[in-house]
């Protein structure tokens, strides 16, 4: 069965790059290349300054996560830390599904390089998930309220009708309470030994069994779980606005190539339409890195703002996020090379559970 279901994963996960691909190749056939690259040819050595804003990005989340992790593993090493963020968020990001290897290599990454055991790291890594999406549906509540009446004006050339405001402020609180709840009901106490209860209904005899021995193990992650959130949901606010920072650097990316390109927009609207494509991109996350797909939407959002030539302004922007991308996913697969980090690592916890 984990045969198949991996199987199943890499067939969904090829198909997504396969999309993005030819998604990306529509989208070069229609920008103006050679004006794209004039734009970046005159920016200069100044491109370097947008592989900032994703650093600080880096930095933010491991600051959060970081706080995530029980106390009594001691003071966790920050830099450290910072590498397993580096690392598993490359292989997320970069590979086919790659979301199926990259988390489960952070609890096992955490134990191999800061000795944290595996419980504690499952229960920081999944309270870091639920953290992580909740705080996306605030950014994009902060963002189509900022830029309500822009998304309202461009709905109908980007979506092809009206109230595209209207959505993601619903789109926004929707998801930030539905990860909220799912963080109370999982950290109450009881979440995993319920999901061990209706698991123990499935009719195979040596599934049974072998649910039954780990039982002591389910019942370890709900301790490990409440102690997370021992303080309540009012002591994981510090760490929340962490994460809606980290968040907004992507705006602040967007924002930065676009001033060094020279065009006039502000914040607000940058933010506005960075909201909107950060969830496009959610939706289709079997798409490595939301190629084409972020790349269509930003050359929509740029057509609808009336921005000049905006197929040279697009594709100039466009090649420049993916430079960025391109820069430091090479260097998260260096570290995972100093470090010895093999993607068949992410098994090691599935078969040490067996």
């Amino acid at each position: 069965m984990q045969a198949r279901n991996k199987g199943k994963k890499s067939w969904t996960g090829y198909a997504g790059l396969l999309a993005g691909l030819a998604l990306i190749a529509y989208l070069f056939s229609k920008v103006d290349l050679a004006g794209s690259m004039k734009l970046i040819g005159s920016i200069g050595p100044y491109s370097l300054l947008i592989l900032l804003p994703y650093l600080a990005l880096h930095l933010l989340e491991t600051a959060s996560w970081r706080r995530l992790i029980p106390k009594e593993n001691g003071a966790v090493p920050f830099f450290s830390l910072f590498k397993i963020q580096l690392v598993t968020e490359t292989v997320s990001m970069t590979l086919p599904a790659g979301i199926a290897v990259g988390e489960p290599l952070r609890p096992w990454l955490c134990r191999r390089f800061l000795g944290i055991p595996l419980p504690d790291g499952f229960a920081s890594v999944a309270v870091r998930k639920l953290l992580l999406s909740a705080t996306e549906g605030f950014y994009t509540l902060i963002g189509a309220i900022a830029g309500f009446g822009l998304l309202q004006s461009v709905s109908v050339q980007v979506i092809d009708f009206e109230g595209l405001g209207v959505i993601m402020i619903v789109a926004g609180i929707s998801i930030t309470l539905g990860f909220m709840l799912l963080l109370v009901v999982m950290t109450n106490g009881k979440a995993a030994l319920k999901l061990h209860h209706v698991l123990m209904k499935i009719p195979f005899e040596k599934v049974r069994q072998w649910l039954l021995s780990q039982e002591a193990g389910f019942a370890e992650t709900d301790q490990k779980l409440q102690r997370v959130m021992s303080g309540g949901l009012r002591s994981l606010l510090p760490v929340m606005g962490i994460y809606i920072a980290a968040w907004m650097m992507l705006a602040v990316e967007s924002y930065l190539i676009l001033h060094l390109l020279g065009l006039k927009v502000t914040f607000l609207q940058v933010l506005a339409f960075d909201t909107a494509l950060t969830i496009l991109r959610a939706i289709f996350f079997f798409i490595p890195s939301g190629l084409g797909i972020q790349d269509l939407g930003y050359l929509a959002f740029f057509q609808a703002l009336g921005l000049p030539d905006h197929l040279a302004w697009g594709g100039a922007f466009v090649l420049l996020r993916r430079f960025k991308e391109v820069i430091w996913y090479s260097i998260g697969y260096a570290v995972m090379f100093m470090e010895g980090i093999h993607l068949r690592d992410a098994d090691q916890v599935s078969k040490e559970s067996e």
